[in-house]
């Protein structure tokens, strides 16, 4: 099993910059997949940033060039760093994480319980 543990939300002024990271209480190196996701009120969740323990990276196209994920495999984390903040940013951002078991072959979904991040203009 992995617990997420999210960090870093806050309020910041439109333009500002917020880091955000997820503690995992396991070695990430032994997960398939890490991402974060955010919800905002009246709205879907959506995939923000993700990243495979390849190094492959997917962005959506509304946070491509202003977001960067990595991960810090020493330290078990994963980090979200967010350039030039709009109000649209406003949501709550949740990090998660899916593993396949390596002889069972299925796959599991953790979530954390989020973090708030608020715009202002």
């Amino acid at each position: 099993q992995v617990q997420l543990v999210e960090s870093g939300g806050g309020l910041v002024q439109a333009g500002g910059s917020l880091r955000l990271s997820c503690a995992a209480s396991r070695s990430i190196f032994s997960i398939n997949a890490m991402g974060w996701y955010r919800q905002a009120p009246g709205k879907q969740r959506e995939l923000v940033a993700g990243l495979t323990s390849g190094g492959s990276r997917d962005y959506a196209d509304s946070v491509k060039g202003r977001f960067t994920i990595s991960r810090d495999n020493a330290k078990n984390t994963v980090n979200l760093q967010m350039n030039s903040l709009q109000p649209e940013d406003t949501a709550v951002y949740y990090c998660n994480a899916e593993l396949v078991d390596a002889s069972t072959r299925v796959r599991y979904t953790y979530w954390g319980q989020g973090t708030q991040v608020t715009v202002s203009s």
